[in-house]
């Protein structure tokens, strides 16, 4: 039996198993109710509860899964790394507008001759992350395909602070013609700037004021996008990030559609993106600039 926690006058309730989630929702479409979906990797924070909250007011049913995707790693040291804390993520759930809570094994995401569909990109996999992650997208594309044909939600909520993600999960929704209506939600950030994520827990205390060298370098672009081409503004950023005792990865500025760089001229929404180490973590952050 799915545990149940009461939360001002419902119930949060936790599923492990495909076929206990498939149940329980379609008892509530049958009811005419809207399915909303947030999909995590666990670790949760108050970036991902904004998520939640935000799916809460346009959905009947909140639905949040937490799996540690292993096809979108790379690197096996960064997985075996990433924080695992189910217990706390129950807990944080019970607080916010999450109705039912998905944490399913391997073997529930990945059963044995699962077919995945082919999804072209038209290189928006190839560049940033897909440069230095190769495979990335194409687990992130698996493994979101699965989810939403599990939960079939109305709305799905992802995070901007993965942009290029969104753009990826956008593209795949539009191939397949999946009648899911993807909903980009703004970087949740602490007072000070630095953007909210699960490889933040791995930061010690004076990491956490480092790493604030990517939000100032993000802020510092988007004072000079107004006076500088592209190709000038990321020389600049560079030379105000290397102030800092980060080590840069990438640094670019994209067009928000194709995401290929930026150089000579602006375009709407022209964002920012940047990947880093503090450490041993590796952080990821971006800002529109124009």
């Amino acid at each position: 039996m799915p545990a149940c926690f009461e939360r001002k006058g419902r119930k949060v309730e936790i599923i492990n198993t495909v076929e206990g989630l498939k149940k329980t929702l379609d008892s509530a479409r049958e009811e005419g109710k809207s399915i909303g979906f947030v999909p995590t990797m666990g670790a949760l924070h108050q970036g991902h509860m904004d998520l939640v909250s935000r799916a809460s007011t346009v959905c009947d049913v909140v639905v949040v899964s937490v799996f540690v995707n292993p096809t979108q790693f790379n690197n096996p040291s960064d997985l075996e790394k990433y924080p695992r804390t189910p217990q706390a993520d129950s807990e944080l759930l019970k607080k916010f507008g999450c109705d039912v809570a998905f944490f399913p094994s391997e073997i529930e995401i990945y059963p044995e001759n699962l077919v995945s569909p082919r999804v072209d990109l038209s290189g928006l996999d190839e560049v940033m992350e897909g440069k230095f992650r190769p495979g990335h997208f194409k687990g992130v594309v698996q493994v979101v395909y699965r989810l939403f044909d599990i939960v079939e939600p109305q709305k799905a909520f992802f995070g901007l602070k993965d942009f290029q993600q969104v753009a990826v999960i956008k593209r795949m929704v539009e191939q397949l013609n999946l009648p899911i209506e993807i909903v980009p939600c703004e970087t949740s950030r602490t007072e000070k700037g630095l953007a909210m994520s699960s490889r933040n827990k791995r930061l010690s205390e004076v990491q956490k004021e480092e790493a604030l060298i990517i939000y100032h370098t993000l802020m510092h672009a988007k004072a000079d996008a107004g006076s500088y081409s592209p190709a000038e503004t990321i020389v600049r950023a560079k030379d105000f990030f290397e102030q800092g005792a980060l080590q840069l990865e990438y640094l670019t500025i994209v067009d928000p559609h194709t995401l290929q760089d930026l150089s000579d001229k602006w375009v709407p929404g022209a964002a920012m993106c940047i990947a880093c180490f503090c450490g041993e973590v590796r952080l990821i952050d971006n800002m529109t600039l124009i």
